[in-house]
């Protein structure tokens, strides 16, 4: 989306660090950004290091809470694209990104175990008896 296609008072979808937010156009700041007012929540962020992910060995693992409901951000126009769906409300789309990131995450850790469980298992074929 570009500024000119952006006005005040336009329903959006926009990226903040690593949430997924939809919110209101509420002022131009720039010609790369646009303050946006949060209404609902698509993406909950990534927890932990971005510059490391997945590890959790990491000096500072980052807890990323959601923008609050009407909390204004500056979003970068470049990860603006219009909304025209009916705006959710803002605790159940919490609610939603919340539980659908900590399922994506169980599903990975199911995965994790289970990939350990195989590897161990090759690791005793390739070399028997050795621990």
């Amino acid at each position: 989306m570009n500024m000119g296609s952006l006005q005040i008072g336009d329903f959006v979808s926009a990226e903040y660090k690593t949430g997924v937010y939809i919110g209101e156009v509420v002022e131009m700041t720039s010609a790369i950004k646009a303050a946006v007012r949060i209404l609902a929540v698509k993406e909950h962020p990534t927890q932990g290091d971005l510059h490391n992910p997945m590890d959790a060995g990491v000096a500072f693992f980052h807890q990323r809470r959601a923008l609050a409901y009407q909390e204004i951000a500056l979003m970068p126009i470049s990860t603006i694209r219009p909304y025209s769906g009916t705006v959710p409300d803002y605790k159940e789309s919490l609610k939603r990104a919340l539980t659908a990131q900590m399922s994506k995450l169980a599903d990975l850790e199911a995965w994790a175990r289970r990939s350990l469980q195989e590897l161990e298992q090759l690791h005793n074929d390739y070399f028997p008896g050795q621990a």
